[in-house]
C-alpha cells in the first residue's frame, strides 16, 4: 500500500525518460512510480490535486539562513533614503535594544540610497551610549560608530566608520558569537519562508568563519534542530575556508590543512550533511568591492581581493587536495582569473574529475573566460534575482560592454557549463520562480533588458532550479527530479510556468511544498 497517491496532476518530473505524468506514488518518503505503476495501488492518502502543477523541490545552491533568519528580527533602515531619517531610525532602535555599552544591530543598510556612505560621528549622535553595528546589505561592509572603533585592533582600515571586506570581518569578531539557540530560532525561521516559497533543499553559504560566520560551533544549531525534529528542509552546509587548520596527517594523504578529524564533503545525511568549502575571493557589486580588470564605470577603482592571491590559491588548493568540493566567491572579472587559475592548479597536482567544483556568483565573466569554466567541469552558481533587483545600478556601473556579461546564463549553457540557480538570501528576494522569470526575460524591475542574449528557456531555467542544484550538491542520485527511487521532494504550484507569459512566471502560486513525502508547515514558529 501507497503511503499517498497524487492524482490529477500535471506533474513535471524534470526526468526526460518520463516528462510528464499524471498520477504520483510515495511510499515512506521516496517515489515508488508514475502513472500506471501506481494508479490502481491502494494508498492511505490519496490527493486530488485538480489539474495542479507539480514539480521537484527547488533547490537554492546558495543561501545564508542564520543571517536571513536574525535579519528578520533586526531594526532596519531599508525603507529610508535620506541621512536624517536613518539617524532616527537609528536612534530609536538605539534606545531602546539594548542595555548601555551593549550592541545594537541594524539592518537594511545601502549607501546607493543615500548617494553616500554613513559615518562614525553621525552614528556617535544617535548611539546612546551603545556599541552601533550597521550591516551592509551586501553582506561585506559594514558602518560602526567610534566606540566600535575604539575596540578594533591597530591597523584595521575603516573610511570614517565604513569597513569592507576583511575590515568587516574584525568587527564582527568583536560581536560575536551568537547562541546556538538563537542561531536555531533563526535557521529555522528563514527554512520555514524557503518553504513557502517551493524550496524543499538549500546549502547555506559559509558557517563558522568568513564574512558571515555567526559562531565557531555554528554547525552545533543545525544539528540542534535536526535533533529536535525542527530543521524545516534539507540543508547542506558550507565551512568557511578560514575554518581549515594546518594539520599532521601522513604524507601520503596529502592533506596540508583540514576540519578536525578530516571532516569534508559529504559527510551527514539526507538531512544534514557538509557541502563544499565556502573559500571568498573578492566583495560584491553593491559594495563596489568586487574585483574587476578594468575599473568601474566613471572611476578609477576596481575593487579589491579578500587576501594576497598566492594565499588565496593556497587555500584552493590545500582545499582540493584534501578532498573537499570548493565553492569559490567570485563576482568580479579579475576574482573568476584567479578562482580558474587556483582550480587549475590543484587539479593539476591532484586530478580530481568528480569535485564538482563551483564558483559562487559568477558575477562578471569575460567571454574568453567561458570556455575555461567548460574545461575545468566548473559549475556556475548564479543570482537572477540580483539583476532583477539591482540590475539597473550594477549596469550603470559596468557600462554598455561589461552589463551584458552579468550573471550569465546562455553563454553558460550554450559552453556547456552547468547552470545553477540560487538567491544569496537574504540579500535579496529568495524567491525561485521570480529567479525564474529573469531569466527567460532578462528584464529588470523597472523594465530594462540586460543582456538579453543570456536569456534561456522555461525548461532551462526549471533545470538550474532542480536538476542542477541537485548536481552542485552531489544530491542527483536523490533530488532534482520526480524519478521514482528519489525523494519525494516537490512543489504544487497554481500553473504550469511553460504555459503562462513569462511576464507571469514570478507570480505563480506556490499551493504547497511536500518533504519527505509529508505536506511541509511553512509559517512561523
Amino acid at each position: 500500500m501507497l503511503c499517498t497517491r497524487l492524482t490529477n496532476a500535471h506533474v513535471l518530473t524534470m526526468d526526460p525518460d518520463h516528462p510528464v505524468a499524471h498520477d504520483l506514488g510515495i511510499w515512506r518518503g521516496r517515489i515508488v512510480g508514475l502513472d500506471a505503476a501506481v494508479t490502481s495501488l491502494p494508498a492511505r492518502e490519496v490527493v486530488d490535486l485538480q489539474g495542479a502543477t507539480v514539480l521537484p523541490g527547488f533547490i537554492d545552491s546558495h543561501v545564508h539562513l542564520a543571517w536571513a533568519g536574525l535579519k528578520a528580527g533586526t531594526p532596519t533602515i531599508a525603507p529610508c533614503t535620506r541621512v536624517e531619517d536613518v539617524l532616527a531610525a537609528v536612534g530609536e532602535a538605539t534606545a531602546t535594544g539594548a542595555a548601555p555599552g551593549g550592541w545594537v544591530d541594524i539592518a537594511g543598510y545601502d549607501q546607493r540610497a543615500l548617494g553616500r556612505h554613513l559615518t562614525a560621528a553621525e552614528l556617535d549622535r544617535v548611539s546612546h551610549g551603545r556599541k552601533v553595528f550597521v550591516m551592509h546589505d551586501s553582506g561585506h561592509a559594514c558602518v560602526v560608530n567610534s566606540a566600535v572603533l575604539d575596540l578594533l585592533p591597530p591597523g584595521v582600515p575603516h573610511q570614517d566608520g565604513f569597513l569592507a571586506e576583511s575590515a568587516m570581518t574584525a568587527v564582527r569578531r568583536l560581536r560575536l558569537p551568537y547562541s546556538q539557540e538563537e542561531l536555531a530560532d533563526a535557521i529555522e525561521r528563514a527554512g520555514r519562508a524557503c518553504l513557502a516559497e517551493g524550496i524543499t533543499a538549500c546549502a547555506e553559504a559559509g558557517i563558522g568563519g568568513g564574512l558571515l560566520g555567526h559562531s565557531p560551533v555554528e554547525l552545533g544549531a543545525y544539528q540542534l534542530l535536526r535533533d529536535r525534529g525542527r530543521l524545516p528542509l534539507r540543508v547542506q552546509l558550507m565551512a568557511a575556508g578560514d575554518t581549515l587548520r594546518p594539520v599532521g596527517a601522513h604524507v601520503d594523504d596529502r592533506i596540508p590543512r583540514a576540519l578536525d578529524l578530516g571532516l569534508r564533503t559529504g559527510f551527514g545525511d539526507d538531512w544534514l550533511s557538509l557541502g563544499a568549502l565556502k573559500i571568498y575571493t573578492d566583495g560584491g557589486m553593491m559594495a563596489r568591492t568586487a574585483a574587476l580588470t578594468t575599473p568601474y564605470e566613471g572611476t578609477t577603482h576596481t575593487g579589491q581581493l579578500q587576501d594576497d592571491p598566492e594565499a588565496l590559491t593556497e587555500l584552493v588548493v590545500d582545499g582540493h587536495l584534501a578532498g573537499w568540493q570548493l565553492a569559490v566567491h567570485a563576482i568580479g572579472d579579475r576574482a573568476a582569473d584567479l578562482a580558474l587559475d587556483a582550480l587549475e592548479r590543484a587539479q593539476a597536482l591532484k586530478a580530481r574529475p568528480g569535485a564538482r567544483h563551483r564558483i559562487e556568483h559568477a558575477g562578471l565573466i569575460r567571454p574568453d573566460q567561458l570556455p575555461r569554466f567548460a574545461r575545468l567541469g566548473v559549475s556556475a552558481v548564479v543570482q537572477p534575482n540580483f539583476l532583477r533587483y539591482f540590475g539597473d545600478d550594477y549596469a550603470d556601473v559596468m557600462g554598455g560592454t561589461r552589463a551584458p556579461w552579468m550573471y550569465r546564463g546562455r553563454g553558460f549553457l550554450d559552453h556547456g557549463v552547468t547552470l545553477v540557480g540560487s538567491s544569496d538570501r537574504p540579500v535579496t528576494d529568495g524567491s525561485p520562480l521570480r529567479a525564474i522569470q529573469f531569466m527567460v526575460e532578462r528584464t529588470s524591475l523597472s523594465g530594462r533588458r540586460i543582456g538579453p542574449d543570456e536569456a534561456v528557456t522555461v525548461d532551462e531555467a526549471l533545470r538550474a532550479y532542480t536538476v542542477a542544484g541537485a548536481y552542485a550538491c552531489h544530491w542527483d542520485d536523490s533530488a532534482g527530479s520526480l524519478t521514482p527511487g528519489k525523494r519525494a521532494d516537490l512543489v504544487v504550484l497554481g500553473d504550469d510556468p511553460h504555459r503562462v507569459d513569462p511576464s507571469r512566471i514570478g507570480d505563480i502560486e506556490v499551493v504547497a511544498t511536500f518533504v519527505d513525502g509529508h505536506r511541509a508547515e511553512t509559517g512561523k514558529r
